[in-house]
């Protein structure tokens, strides 16, 4: 049941960052990759605010988390669980991993993405 509530969830976002994206480029006419940006920063404070009401407020049943944080926010952008996991690192004391964790990723997703243009040439 959880792939299922993942994969809707993940269709839903994903057609909710192609929409964003847009607007967000439609009302912000520079070079800038702004629709992305609006789209990480927005995944960012929705799983910060889902993840906080699912600790603090209301528990989020199983169900729930797969289908809001790993399948809407997931395909709304990973973005939203790679900082939330490292926010979680510095908060369980383990800033030397969040950093790892921060700069690792986006360094090595750079140059994977290089490393994959490099070899379609």
């Amino acid at each position: 049941m959880n792939f299922l509530l993942i994969a809707i969830g993940g269709a839903v976002g994903s057609v909710a960052r192609y929409s964003v994206s847009l607007a967000a480029v439609r009302l912000v006419d520079v070079s800038y990759p702004v629709g992305t940006f609006a789209v990480n920063v927005l995944g960012c404070f929705a799983f910060g605010v889902l993840a906080g009401v699912g600790d603090h407020r209301l528990t989020l049943s199983t169900q729930a988390r797969a289908f809001l944080l790993v399948g809407l926010l997931g395909g709304f952008t990973t973005f939203s669980t790679y900082a939330f996991e490292s926010i979680v690192l510095v908060r369980d004391g383990r800033a030397g991993l969040a950093l790892l964790n921060a700069a690792g990723q986006t360094l090595v997703g750079l140059g994977a993405i290089w490393v994959g243009l490099f070899l379609t040439r």
